[in-house]
């Protein structure tokens, strides 16, 4: 009998998220250890002018969804980093809060990057410009444009940096896949 190494390949799911609560970037990711495969990717959008907490359950029932119909085994989320617009720091860290709860109800561990972080295991150089990221997330991917908006794109790259910088130390017990698994629930 021959056993090859390749029969042991575990395929680990990824949902990367860049997050905001007018446009929340989302994309998942299968990675086998050397490549993606793309399982779905697209943006939620809010209504500018709508009444903020029903924006914010806009976020939480469609990332809710994402979930559930895609099943990933981590979810790889950008963490926020502003200099200057209190306000708007505040919005993205309300919209950040449903993300993470959608994923803790889901049973999903989540996984936080800076975007010094997210640039270097994607281009290689930690102070790259936005656009040497959308270059060789599409190259990464296969892709034959960035997909639009950008903060898809981001998304993306945001669930690379986690495979490649995770190690994807996905797995917290051999065999156990989810946290709901691991958990025994």
């Amino acid at each position: 009998m021959v056993m090859s190494v390749f029969s042991e390949v575990k395929v680990v799911r990824i949902l990367g998220i860049d997050p905001g609560y007018a446009i929340v970037g989302w994309g998942v990711l299968d990675f086998d250890g050397v490549k993606f495969s793309i399982v779905d990717f697209g943006a939620i959008t809010t209504q500018a002018g709508r009444p903020f907490p029903k924006r914010l359950e806009e976020i939480y029932q469609d990332i809710d969804y994402i979930i559930k119909s895609t099943k990933p085994e981590a979810v790889a989320m950008e963490k926020l980093f502003f200099q200057t617009n209190r306000t708007t720091a505040i919005d993205v860290a309300q919209a950040r809060g449903v993300l993470l709860l959608a994923a803790e109800q889901n049973y999903v561990p989540v996984f936080e990057y800076t975007p010094l972080q997210v640039k270097q295991a994607v281009v290689g150089y930690g102070r790259a410009e936005k656009k040497q990221v959308m270059e060789m997330t599409k190259r990464i991917l296969g892709l034959e444009k960035a997909p639009k908006p950008d903060d898809t794109a981001d998304a993306l790259a945001v669930a690379i940096c986690h495979a490649h910088v995770g190690g994807s130390g996905l797995s917290a017990a051999p065999g156990k896949n989810t946290l709901k698994e691991r958990k025994g629930i």
